[in-house]
């Protein structure tokens, strides 16, 4: 562990009591879990930075220590909290980006000599124990951070879902006006857009029509189905000029008398 003797050497004169060279050892483990530390507290402050080093003040309480943590990758932050009841130490550690919260109690005695706290080959004992201890019941493992990155895509695609209709195979289509533009249709008013050989009596081509049945001067009816008829048809359904027979009332008023005002000739018999 040099990296852990590097780290002891430059505290090794603010440690004071058996808790401080346990807070050394643990910080060392989540430094090499992949993290770096950003400051002491629980709330960040301006200007930090990530370090392997354990910060300024970071022993000033003997009865609340409180490091934070944040991800190589910059994906997670860590809370870690450890009190301090009689000769033991309990740690609380809560992963922000799984929510979840783990607790440890240690027995510093079993893993700190504090006769030796200012010598680095002599101050921890049980070393293999205490780190296999923190991996299983402390620290997060490589299997949650992927579950907690996976579970916030999930979450993410989720909602993104919710906000985009035409992704939802469920969502009913709404019956108002639609926003698409109708095809570009001839207009029939135009007596030699199509069909000029019927239409065209100078074309000089074989056929043609002297009157525009459209504008031979027969009253038309108000009704034009190609600008569509709202919550049946959208505009552009029926070609401008086509033959169009409603399949249900088009308006409140439709002009003309309804054919159903009268009954047929014989309905009073029963036999017919």
């Amino acid at each position: 562990m040099a990296g852990l003797e590097l780290l002891f050497n430059c505290v090794s004169n603010s440690i004071t009591c058996s808790q401080d060279a346990l807070i050394c050892f643990v910080h060392w483990e989540i430094v090499k879990s992949g993290y770096k530390c950003l400051g002491i507290g629980d709330e960040p402050k301006d200007e930090e930075k990530k370090s392997e080093l354990l910060p300024p003040g970071w022993n000033e309480s003997k009865e609340l220590y409180a490091l934070r943590y944040r991800s190589n990758d910059d994906r997670s932050n860590l809370l870690l909290k450890a009190f301090t009841v009689d000769s033991t130490l309990i740690f609380n550690l809560m992963d922000s980006t799984t929510e979840k919260v783990t607790d440890l109690t240690i027995n510093v005695s079993e893993y700190v000599e504090e006769a030796n706290l200012q010598t680095y080959e002599s101050v921890f004992k049980n070393t293999d124990e205490l780190a296999a201890k923190l991996k299983s019941s402390l620290l997060p493992t490589k299997k949650e951070e992927r579950q907690g990155k996976t579970e916030k895509k999930t979450e993410s695609e989720r909602t993104s879902n919710l906000r985009d209709p035409h992704r939802d195979p469920l969502l009913i289509p709404t019956r108002g006006p639609s926003n698409r533009q109708p095809p570009n249709w001839p207009d029939p008013m135009a007596p030699f857009a199509a069909g000029g050989a019927d239409l065209d009596p100078f074309g000089g081509r074989a056929g043609g029509m002297i009157v525009d049945p459209l504008r031979a001067g027969f009253p038309r009816s108000g009704f034009d189905p190609s600008s569509g008829i709202p919550g049946v048809l959208p505009p552009g359904a029926v070609p401008p000029g086509a033959r169009f027979d409603p399949f249900g009332p088009v308006g409140r008023h439709r002009p003309g008398p309804d054919p159903d005002h009268m009954p047929p000739p014989g309905y009073d018999d029963m036999f017919m």
